[in-house]
């Protein structure tokens, strides 16, 4: 049944006008809630197929692994997620070096990386400047890509992860990019592109635009984060 919210409810997936039956809202609104919720929660805990990923993206992929051995350890401790195990470490340092190491994992929403991190990448990669490397990184945090990106002697990485999963959006991938990456930056060394899914969010398209833009400008400059501040939405406008 319709009501006068409709027309409003297409700009936005927030939850406005909801309905009341007596003191409590009423049983559609209820049960989408639910819904919403298990997926969030479906996200959190899925498996990554990372096997089924490295054939989707169609090139060669290296392995790491963080200090987390499952998804029950990546929640309980969010440092083991940061930091790469040294078996990996070993193998990354005998590996070709690199200009960008390119790092997916499944942070908090395997979803997510199963949905959007091959077709975004596909997109991204002969883009970037110089060699690369792809790294599949299972129960990982967004500072692993620091200890991936140090260990192939890369000068940017960029990693592509699952989002914390929304009551909207169960499925939001992030990509955030470093410039010279080593243990211990802090976040404000990063510059972030989030809520890339399509549909519904930032389109592979515009996400490939502004990280290529990003990459470029860090490798130029020769810094991330803060002191990086993104006009690639600028330049796209002005593109004859």
């Amino acid at each position: 049944m319709s009501d006068a919210w409709d027309k409003w409810r297409v700009f936005t997936a927030a939850r406005i006008g909801l309905g009341r039956a007596g003191a409590g809202l009423d049983t559609r609104a209820v049960l989408e809630f639910q819904l919403a919720h298990a997926k969030a929660r479906e996200a959190v805990w899925h498996p990554w197929d990372v096997e089924a990923t490295a054939r989707e993206l169609g090139e060669p992929c290296w392995r790491a692994s963080s200090l987390a051995v499952d998804r029950a350890s990546f929640l309980k401790r969010p440092d083991f997620g940061r930091t790469l195990d040294e078996p990996s470490r070993l193998v990354l340092q005998k590996a070709p070096r690199v200009n960008i190491a390119l790092i997916v994992s499944d942070g908090l929403s395997s979803r997510a990386v199963e949905a959007h991190a091959a077709p975004l990448l596909r997109l991204l990669a002969p883009r970037l400047p110089g060699s690369h490397a792809v790294v599949l990184a299972p129960f990982g945090r967004v500072a692993i890509a620091d200890e991936i990106g140090a260990a192939l002697g890369a000068r940017l990485a960029l990693i592509l992860i699952g989002e914390r999963p929304g009551l909207s959006s169960p499925d939001s991938l992030g990509a955030y990019l470093t410039f010279a990456p080593r243990a211990g930056l802090l976040d404000s060394a990063r510059n972030c592109v989030s809520n890339i899914r399509s549909p519904g969010g930032l389109t592979y398209r515009e996400a490939a635009d502004r990280l290529h833009w990003l990459a470029e400008e860090s490798l130029r400059r020769r810094l991330s984060g803060v002191q990086l501040k993104e006009n690639a939405d600028l330049r796209l406008v002005s593109r004859p």
